[in-house]
């Protein structure tokens, strides 16, 4: 798995919000993923950890 791709629960984890929060600005746009092939239900996202930083650097401007 390249380090660079972050799961919803890793990124869940570093914001401190629930998987739900960030899949919810995921389909509202406020996050950049990349959405992956499924066969279950729930779409499959990952985030890239440069979007990551960018919304962490955003934060700690305010």
């Amino acid at each position: 798995m390249n380090s660079d791709l972050l799961t919803v629960s890793e990124v869940a984890r570093i914001l401190r919000v629930d998987d739900t929060t960030v899949r919810r600005w995921v389909k509202q746009g406020a996050l950049e993923a990349v959405v992956l092939p499924h066969v279950n239900a729930r779409q499959a996202y990952r985030i890239k950890r440069a979007t990551l930083d960018r919304v962490l650097g955003s934060i700690n401007v305010q």
